[in-house]
């Protein structure tokens, strides 16, 4: 039976990302129907912008889009990622010591493989950023940007065992029409049009060990891309309701889970259990919102760290420094002086 748009359940991708990942082959005029019809999904869909996808249909057209052109990049690089790259980057990344040795492979490992991208690490201080460049000069599109982040990612929170957030992301191309499953993906803090492209995240995930043995990694990999797909969530999702409704509000008129869970229409111990299914809690949530708001005003100059702590509902700028530290693992002027500081290679070019 095939697959069909679907609305509003977890762990689900916009139909957009399908055309995203499809739009390099259709360009070529490569005939792609009978292969959407093998994974599961009528040509028909695409027409549907508001469609939705589970992530485990989208990784079978990963898989077979690699497996038919060789190619486990998308056809994004004038080099292919040749079927089988991506296992053969983790066996050679489980080896290392640690998650800053792996990555400094990975990035090596990526550099040979493409053709347009070359990709730095480095840290400062409590934050760490992955610096991409192109050779052409010329800014990819997103969906380039964070199929590459999307595998480097996957692959070092498997190494450590545990997931890691992405504080920001810079990118140097345009903002695209769609954004909604980007941000829901990887940040709600991004920003595109900058100088250069940039991921940037605690540096303390750097110094943990990795401890992945070869059966590890063949479990790892009999699942992907799948088990690196997970963390998407459809935006009709409880959670994301209640940030939509969060940050629509300011900071001290948010409600208590009481008031919330009236406004929803539940009892309080009812929301408290779907919450939990879904691994959140009311209180996560709000700091998840209180981050994201932080961040982005960080990266205005204009306004305080006085005025941030006052808009977050903070009694003062010492409280709002501690919690920041607690969410992210650096404090908020390490943050500051590295978001508006001139990126590695503003021209954006590789070397």
């Amino acid at each position: 039976m095939n697959q069909r748009a679907v609305p509003r359940q977890k762990d689900t991708i916009s139909i957009r990302m399908v055309e995203e990942a499809l739009q390099a082959f259709a360009r070529r005029g490569e005939p792609l129907e009978a292969l959407l019809r093998e994974v599961g999904l009528e040509p028909a869909v695409l027409a549907d912008p508001a469609a939705r996808v589970e992530v485990g249909v989208y990784s079978r057209l990963w898989l077979r889009l690699a497996r038919r052109f060789d190619d486990e990049f998308f056809g994004m690089d004038p080099r292919r990622m040749r079927s089988g790259s991506f296992a053969f980057l983790c066996r050679a990344c489980r080896s290392q010591a640690t998650l800053e040795e792996a990555l400094h492979t990975a990035l090596e490992f990526f550099a040979l493989t493409f053709e347009n991208f070359r990709a730095t690490l480095s840290r400062s201080q409590s934050l760490a950023e992955v610096v991409l460049r192109e050779r052409s000069g010329e800014p990819c599109r997103p969906f380039a940007y964070f199929t590459f982040w999307l595998m480097l990612h996957g692959l070092a929170c498997w190494l450590v065992g545990r997931r890691f957030p992405l504080l920001a992301a810079e990118l140097r191309c345009a903002a695209p029409a769609y954004t909604d499953d980007y941000r829901v993906m990887f940040s709600e803090n991004l920003r595109f049009g900058r100088p250069s492209t940039r991921f940037i995240f605690a540096a303390e995930v750097l110094d943990l060990p990795v401890r992945r043995s070869e059966a590890e990694a063949q479990a790892f990999l009999a699942k992907a891309p799948s088990n690196i797909l997970v963390k998407y969530r459809d935006t009709g999702s409880m959670a994301h309701r209640i940030k939509v409704h969060l940050r629509s509000l300011p900071a001290e008129q948010w409600p208590t889970s009481e008031a919330l869970a009236q406004a929803l229409c539940m009892s309080p111990s009812t929301l408290r259990r779907r919450l939990a299914e879904v691994g959140q809690s009311y209180q996560a949530i709000k700091d998840a919102v209180r981050q994201e708001m932080a961040t982005a005003w960080l990266a205005d100059a204009e306004v305080t760290f006085g005025e941030i702590a006052e808009r977050l509902g903070f009694a003062d700028v010492s409280a709002f420094y501690k919690a920041f530290r607690k969410w992210t693992g650096t404090n908020p002027g390490h943050y500051r002086t590295l978001i508006l500081a001139p990126a590695i290679g503003q021209n954006g070019h590789a070397d």
